[in-house]
């Protein structure tokens, strides 16, 4: 078996465009004509540039190779170049042909892909969601409101979720970490208590925040929440200082939660050994893939940790999120986007039900990819999946943030 073709296709998923302005997915054939689909989550250019990128690792490091030989194509793109250290975009690239390839390792074998990993520890996923607004709210203010937002989470845990998460602490910039302003603690610290007062102690809060504070700052704002009891603090300073995360952890009673912004072992390692977070989140479609997302789970189950997969993606990364936890002593919850369109785009085959996910079933990522869905919707923007504000967070006004939002191509 020989990998002989890619594909890309570039998704513009429908407003409001949860998930980002756009998913990367990829589709390897093999010789013998079996087909994969992984996505892409990471990339610090343009969906054009991007496509080269996937091109070139594809046809440099991986094309005419057997889809089983997953850690031996890895080593050749982690040192490509004369490197061998994290690259987002390449090891992005190589994340979402990666994950392809265990689609079809598994179609081949007609075996689930967590079969291949190690099985399953259990039979369902813990799962969490953002607070999005709903048909009733304004999309402009709701990011701001904690009213609005107590009225969302009250909502889905009716509806059986046991986690939700939001982040209304202000703007992540360009410029690094800052100081919280006064009104971003005062707002933060209205949603945690309108939030627990609406949901009380039948699920837990996740405070999100985007590595925009300095250490100070964030020790600053963990300390205001630490009242009502969010299950973690995610990512409160930028994500390349783990000094600092190790200074925020040790300060805060509140778990830190961090990785979406890292890829491979060597990043995660460096945050666990530094005593950064407690809980670790891996994107599989730029962590390096499946494999590599395994081994990073099994390293933090080694220091004590436990891991939550991030999502701002579409539904084929969420596929690879559920395989591998699905294989972990240490897994936590995974994070999931329920929308018409992410169900659509994979025929419905892995669903949420009452705050849960079941354990996928079929062979290989064990979704039904709809192909013409996805090139019914292509992106023809010019702007990146998410962009970090050039304004510095302000102080004489509050700062006014719309959440993950994408609402322009």
């Amino acid at each position: 078996m020989r990998l002989d073709a890619l594909e890309t296709i570039v998704i513009a998923p429908p407003a409001p465009g949860w998930g980002g302005r756009y998913w990367i997915v990829v589709k390897l054939t093999t010789a013998c004509g079996i087909a994969g689909y992984g996505e892409v989550y990471a990339a610090a250019v343009g969906p054009a540039a991007m496509r080269a990128v996937i091109d070139d690792v594809f046809a440099r490091h991986m094309a005419g190779h057997n889809p089983a030989g997953v850690e031996r194509m890895f080593r050749r793109v982690y040192a490509s170049g004369f490197t061998g250290r994290p690259d987002p975009t390449v090891m992005g690239a190589f994340s979402g042909l990666e994950i392809a390839c265990w689609d079809i390792l598994g179609k081949a074998l007609d075996r689930p892909v967590h079969a291949l990993i190690g099985g399953a520890v259990d039979d369902r996923l813990r799962a969490y969601t953002y607070l999005y607004p709903g048909p009733g709210d304004s999309a402009a203010a709701f990011w701001t409101d904690p009213a609005a937002q107590s009225a969302a989470a009250a909502a889905r845990v009716a509806e059986g979720w046991t986690a939700v998460k939001f982040d209304p602490a202000g703007p992540y910039t360009i410029r690094g970490g800052h100081q919280p302003a006064m009104t971003d603690l005062a707002l933060s610290e209205a949603f945690c208590r309108d939030i627990r007062a609406a949901i009380g102690d039948r699920a837990d809060m996740l405070f999100g925040t985007h590595g925009q504070f300095t250490a100070d700052g964030a020790i600053r704002l963990g300390r205001r929440l630490e009242p009502y009891d969010p299950l973690w603090f995610e990512e409160p300073v930028p994500p390349d200082d783990p000094a600092a995360m190790a200074r925020v952890a040790r300060a805060v009673r509140i778990p830190v939660a961090a990785g979406e912004r890292l890829t491979t072992l060597a990043e995660f390692a460096a945050l666990l050994r530094a005593g950064a977070a407690g809980i670790v989140q891996p994107a599989t479609g730029r962590a390096g893939g499946i494999w590599q997302t395994k081994k990073i789970a099994t390293l933090a189950e080694a220091f004590g940790a436990q891991i939550a997969p991030h999502l701002y993606a579409g539904p084929v990364e969420w596929a690879a999120n559920c395989h591998v936890a699905a294989t972990c002593p240490n897994l936590l919850m995974v994070e999931t986007i329920d929308t018409p369109f992410h169900r659509a785009l994979i025929g419905g085959t892995i669903a949420v039900a009452d705050g849960f996910v079941a354990l996928p079933a079929g062979p290989g990522l064990g979704i039904a990819f709809d192909e013409a869905l996805a090139l019914a919707h292509p992106f023809e923007g010019d702007r990146l999946h998410l962009e970090m504000q050039e304004d510095p967070c302000r102080y004489d006004r509050p700062n006014a943030f719309a959440g993950g939002a994408a609402p322009d191509r």
